[in-house]
């Protein structure tokens, strides 16, 4: 799934992975992710710089992961820019504050994966409208990005709809949830 050796810098974008450690140092320098930190570690999950982890992830589609109890790794071969580093690591430490503050999380349950995805793209910043149009989603109304959720008890990647999600979460939560 991942190692730690480096590869081949330079050739289609792909980063070494000593290059996207040193991306991560930088990010570790950002307001948000030091207000992350500090909020686990006042939650009892201090968070130390070997927490985060670049490596070369063999089969993984997507850029970064949080493995619970092992921490964040960053996919160096699927990284280019700076700016990609610093949002990944911002959504997935907030995966990691929930695992940190939910007393009965499963992520191998949909459901709490699900929330958990919604918390994310949303407090990162990654559901924000001008990063929308930068993706290339030009409308106004409903730019908020679908999760691919990942069922890891099969392997396979879910897309959700919009209002299935805010039927997940008033399930969850047995909140009313406004219409973005």
């Amino acid at each position: 799934m991942a190692q730690d050796s480096s590869s081949p810098g330079g050739s289609l974008g792909v980063k070494a992975v000593d290059e996207v450690q040193a991306m991560i140092q930088k990010s570790l320098q950002l307001p948000k992710v030091k207000f992350l930190r500090q909020r686990m570690a006042e939650a009892g999950c201090t968070v130390k710089d070997n927490f985060f982890r670049a490596v070369v992830c063999q089969g993984r589609k997507g850029m970064a992961y949080f493995a619970p109890g092992h921490g964040i790794f960053v996919c160096s071969n699927h990284v280019t820019f700076q700016d990609e580093v610093n949002q990944l690591i911002i959504h997935e430490l907030i995966h990691a504050y929930d695992d940190c503050r939910a007393v009965n999380l499963r992520w191998n349950n949909c459901a709490h994966q699900a929330c958990s995805e919604i918390r994310a793209g949303h407090l990162s910043g990654d559901c924000h409208f001008m990063r929308e149009l930068l993706r290339g989603h030009f409308k106004l109304r409903g730019h908020e990005p679908l999760p691919r959720i990942q069922w890891k008890m099969y392997g396979i990647f879910v897309t959700m709809t919009h209002s299935h999600l805010i039927k997940l979460h008033k399930k969850l939560h047995g909140l009313v949830v406004l219409p973005f």
